[in-house]
């Protein structure tokens, strides 16, 4: 992988987790039944990450005994398209935003509204 930053997984995970402690207190209290991971590789190519579950907004009576949302974080994408670890702290805390909101029920034409 010649040209993309080396960021070693654990380093990548403690980004993920630093991100994740960025989510206000409020928000975060609210996030429920969800699991975020980091991936090496996504399913399709140019994904820096993807939300699978049913939205908090979606969530009716019939809601239980379902097995967690996941959020994962691509790490080799997110790599190959950022220079300095800089720029992989910065694109990790977009991204996992990005896939906090969507738990949330925002969309993807929102979300870009908002200027994510």
């Amino acid at each position: 992988m010649d040209g993309v930053i080396d960021v070693s997984r654990e380093r990548f995970e403690e980004l993920v987790a630093e991100a994740l402690d960025t989510i206000p207190p409020e928000l975060a209290k609210l996030m429920d039944n969800v699991v975020v991971v980091v991936v090496d590789d996504p399913p399709e190519p140019g994904l820096l990450g993807l939300y699978t579950g049913v939205p908090l907004t979606e969530r009716g009576s019939w809601y239980s005994g379902v097995l967690p949302d996941r959020i994962e974080i691509y790490r080799n994408p997110t790599l190959e398209i950022c220079e300095t670890e800089e720029d992989v702290v910065e694109e990790v805390q977009i991204t996992v935003v990005h896939e906090i909101a969507h738990h949330f029920g925002i969309s993807d034409e929102r979300l870009h509204e908002l200027g994510w």
